[in-house]
């Protein structure tokens, strides 16, 4: 199976920029993208056909233009469940479910803390309870795949100027823990775990010429139960793919 996370900030400008052309050349299985910021029925017909077809599966925000999540299937799911059933997260349409045979999938847009760290409870209060109801599944022997765009960079190997940003929310040692938690309960970072010292990046801020310097943020993972990990082939970050301000990242698994 072949699937690829994608923050494309704005699914319906992506697509004007081209972005489906690429999609469509990797033949995935699943496409996980976040920060749609649109309800399906303001995509064109044009925009849809460029989902080919797969089967659509759509949770964007109570708010329009912003947040969302939609995920996308060639094979159709056992089961599909949008949010966690917190309202105060899943009006924001911040998760999509999709259980498969073999593992259940999340597609998930991580809040964002915010420069003046207005979100950062938030946040932090995001993370702990989906780590909560994943220790549940867990427990009751369910292998998990978690992706999409956390909105932080774990250690200091994933972002170019780490002590610049160690108080700017996306690098602060409690966002961090988070990540240290996920992966002391059953979870591996696939990519870093093939790739220990390898150095890519797949965020850039628009400012500054940011992204033509290559000073980024891994932001977007592959968060895997630790049983599951034997059967990955790759993980691939595609940073030369444009079309919004992160890249695509593409997991191969057996």
């Amino acid at each position: 199976m072949k699937m690829a996370t994608w923050n494309v900030n704005g699914v319906r400008a992506a697509l004007n920029k081209g972005v489906g052309a690429w999609w469509n050349s990797q033949d995935l299985d699943v496409l996980c993208l976040q920060e749609i910021k649109a309800m399906p029925e303001q995509l064109s017909e044009k925009q849809h056909a460029m989902f080919g077809n797969m089967l659509p599966f759509w949770n964007p925000a109570v708010r329009k233009g912003y947040s969302g999540v939609a995920t996308f299937t060639k094979k159709r799911p056992i089961e599909f469940k949008y949010g966690l059933g917190i309202e105060r997260f899943d009006h924001e349409g911040r998760v999509i479910q999709t259980s498969f045979e073999d593992f259940i999938l999340f597609n998930i847009y991580f809040p964002n803390g915010q420069r003046d760290h207005g979100r950062l409870q938030y946040k932090l209060d995001f993370y702990a309870y989906l780590l909560e109801y994943c220790d549940q599944l867990h427990g009751d022997g369910n292998r998990i795949i978690l992706t999409g765009d956390f909105n932080t960079a774990h250690q200091p190997i994933d972002l170019r100027n780490p002590k610049q940003n160690e108080n700017t929310s996306g690098f602060m040692p409690e966002e961090r823990a988070w990540i240290d938690r996920y992966l002391q309960n059953g979870f591996v970072d696939i990519y870093r775990e093939k790739y220990p010292e390898r150095e890519e990046y797949t965020w850039w801020t628009y400012r500054s010429g940011a992204r033509s310097r290559n000073i980024g943020w891994r932001l977007d993972y592959f968060l895997i139960s630790k049983n599951l990990a034997d059967q990955v082939e790759d993980v691939v970050i595609f940073s030369e793919v444009n079309g919004s301000d992160h890249c695509p990242v593409v997991l191969k698994i057996r």
